[in-house]
């Protein structure tokens, strides 16, 4: 994984002359070139660029869209996979969820980015690179962008998390089950998501 540290105490000790130099993560981010191959994000003020996923990984991503399908049916929701990048509203951090679901008339920050507080779920498919920072670290982000329901499908250990009921900027619920089982999403999605179906 290649990781741009950037953080925002960093930023304010460039010089003033420096003014032409991004001095936020977000500028950082808003002035980088496409690069094929990569995804960047910024967690908690720091710019993380780190490969995209292996087949495998998309495949697990590919596996939720095709279990939710019924409920996407149902509600006319749209469901992401891949790169699709999310702005959380407050401090407009760019994320890259592995899966993301929201309505058709989903609000956006500029062209590309959905805004956070439009969203219902956001998932992340672990890998060796990102267990602590899918795990531990975008938890706080996806609830401060108000994300109703988070979930973290962990290959490795072969379980699924499922993070709801935010409290305050946090949250409060947190169901954790084999991979296999299945887990009930309370309003708006009302669903229960058969995980079987996510093969790892």
């Amino acid at each position: 994984m290649v990781m741009v540290l950037v953080r925002e105490e960093h930023a304010a000790e460039l010089p003033s002359s420096a003014k032409y130099l991004p001095k936020t993560a977000r500028e950082l981010f808003d002035a980088l070139p496409e690069i094929p191959g990569f995804r960047a994000e910024v967690i908690e003020g720091t710019l993380i660029v780190s490969p995209i996923g292996t087949p495998e990984h998309a495949g697990c991503a590919m596996d939720l869209h095709e279990a939710l399908r019924p409920l996407l049916q149902k509600e006319g929701w749209r469901g992401y996979t891949g790169i699709v990048d999310v702005c959380i509203d407050g401090p407009r951090d760019p994320v890259c969820p592995d899966y993301v679901l929201a309505p058709a008339d989903c609000p956006r920050w500029g062209d590309r980015e959905l805004r956070s507080s439009g969203l219902i779920m956001v998932a992340e498919v672990v890998s060796p690179t990102s267990r602590i920072r899918d795990h531990e670290e975008k938890p706080a982000v996806y609830a401060r962008g108000g994300i109703p329901f988070y979930l973290v499908i962990d290959p490795l250990a072969k379980t699924v998390t499922l993070m709801d009921d935010i409290v305050d900027g946090v949250y409060t619920t947190t169901t954790k089950a084999a991979l296999g089982a299945k887990l009930y999403f309370t309003y708006p999605m009302d669903f229960e998501l058969d995980t079987s179906l996510i093969k790892v």
